[in-house]
């Protein structure tokens, strides 16, 4: 009780410092709130809040994170031809992937939490916990060599644009993390798109591709590395003739399922050793996670299932048409490349933007699925899809639940015409029946 005795007289002034006292209570609410939860009431059926809602969401991607820093170490130095195997370089792997990961996860949270900061000390309301989530999204979903830069600017129209002028946490229409990356998509189209943009570290020296480090890399840890006599970071180190960082999607798109193979193994991309965004490559974590929320009924398993079934029919029906190379990738494989599993577990589901009857889900996830495959396979600028599906589905999702329960009502008031015959009908009933 001590410390918290101490956080309480050290509580600034509401009226004359707003900001402070904002920073304040979100530095409170993080430590002590909520210190009980409702249980055993009559409609109270568990002890979940926003708070701990978004922490199990944040836990879940943890394994994402983990794989996704190794990952992007190891595309560094399968570049240049080093380190080759997977676990080989292990050390110099991490580093080099938590020195990536580490600056975007803080210049996203700086800015995102610095407006909702803002706008929680204009408004005088406590500070909301919106933003744990997307704030821990929007780093697994973008290239791993991104301009820090550029990352400001796409959070901040993401939290601004997207929630803050529709009202904030709760009331947002569109997911804000993918608005961060349709920004990036949009604005700097280069950096989320083609060959190089996967692949972290590397420049132009001369006529040839070679590493390239900062102090970090060169100074402290290999300061550290030699005294423990492992291996060093190389600068300079040319990428291997033929390399190209093309992730398997834009194989398959340009020369089918064949050139994909040729390149990767089915058990690289199903374990995500391959060039892709941060945290959606590896699938079994991926999956874990969506376990995870599935159990603790923080994301509907009714979205994912439907999503999967609108994706299949569609890549299915793609098999059948055959026309170009990617039409004939066997439907199966369409999942063991891209994003399908990351934006099926961790952004279809989102429970704001989402369709929240039981119905309108299962409309909402098909077609989701179904129209995020046409634009992976048919789009030729960008062969991937679900940013944009899930998107377009948010803006509908609203209507779809209007007619999911205006058809209820239907039903209902054709009932009670139906049953008006056979037994007296109350003032009440036939009020309803009315309507």
């Amino acid at each position: 009780m001590g410390l918290l005795d101490f956080v309480k007289k050290i509580e600034p002034d509401k009226k004359k410092s707003p900001f402070l006292h904002t920073l304040y209570d979100g530095f409170f609410t993080f430590l002590y709130s909520p210190d009980s939860v409702t249980k055993g009431g009559v409609h109270i059926r568990d002890g979940m809040d926003l708070k701990r809602t978004m922490v199990i969401v944040v836990l879940a991607m943890q394994l994402c994170y983990l794989f996704g820093s190794f990952n992007i170490g190891h595309q560094h130095f399968a570049a240049t031809g080093q380190y080759t195997a997977f676990l080989d370089g292990f050390h110099l792997k991490l580093i080099y992937g938590l020195i990536q990961l580490i600056p975007i996860f803080v210049v996203t949270h700086v800015v995102g939490l610095g407006i909702e900061f803002w706008y929680a000390a204009k408004k005088g309301h406590a500070i909301e916990e919106g933003f744990l989530v997307s704030g821990a999204l929007i780093p697994l979903i973008m290239p791993p060599d991104i301009p820090l830069l550029w990352l400001a600017f796409a959070v901040a129209f993401g939290v601004i644009i997207g929630k803050e002028a529709f009202g904030g946490t709760g009331m947002n229409i569109l997911n804000v993390a993918l608005l961060s990356r349709v920004f990036i998509f949009f604005a700097y189209p280069t950096t989320i798109s083609g060959d190089e943009v996967w692949v972290a570290g590397l420049a132009e020296s001369g006529d040839t591709l070679a590493t390239t480090y900062n102090w970090f890399h060169t100074g402290l840890f290999n300061g550290i590395f030699d005294w423990l006599g492992w291996d060093t970071f190389q600068a300079g180190m040319p990428v291997v003739d033929g390399y190209s960082g093309a992730t398997p999607m834009a194989l398959a798109f340009k020369e089918g399922w064949g050139a994909v193979t040729e390149t990767y193994s089915t058990t690289q991309m199903f374990w995500g050793a391959i060039p892709g965004s941060i945290g959606e490559t590896c699938k079994p974590f991926i999956l874990i996670g969506a376990a995870i929320l599935i159990i603790t009924g923080i994301a509907s398993w009714r979205i994912m299932l439907s999503m999967l079934i609108g994706a299949i029919t569609c890549a299915w029906l793609f098999n059948q048409w055959g026309v170009t190379p990617f039409m004939e990738v066997p439907w199966m494989y369409q999942f063991y490349m891209g994003s399908f599993f990351f934006a099926m577990a961790f952004m279809a589901t989102d429970p704001v933007t989402a369709s929240s009857t039981t119905t309108g889900k299962w409309i909402y996830g098909f077609f989701i699925g179904f129209i995020g495959m046409i634009v992976r396979v048919i789009n030729p600028a960008y062969p991937e899809g679900w940013m944009l599906a899930i998107l377009f589905m948010n803006v509908f999702a609203p209507l779809i639940d209007h007619y999911v329960i205006e058809s209820n009502m239907g039903r209902r008031a054709r009932r009670v015409k139906e049953s008006a015959g056979a037994v007296p009908v109350t003032p009440v009933a036939e009020a309803v029946a009315e309507h």
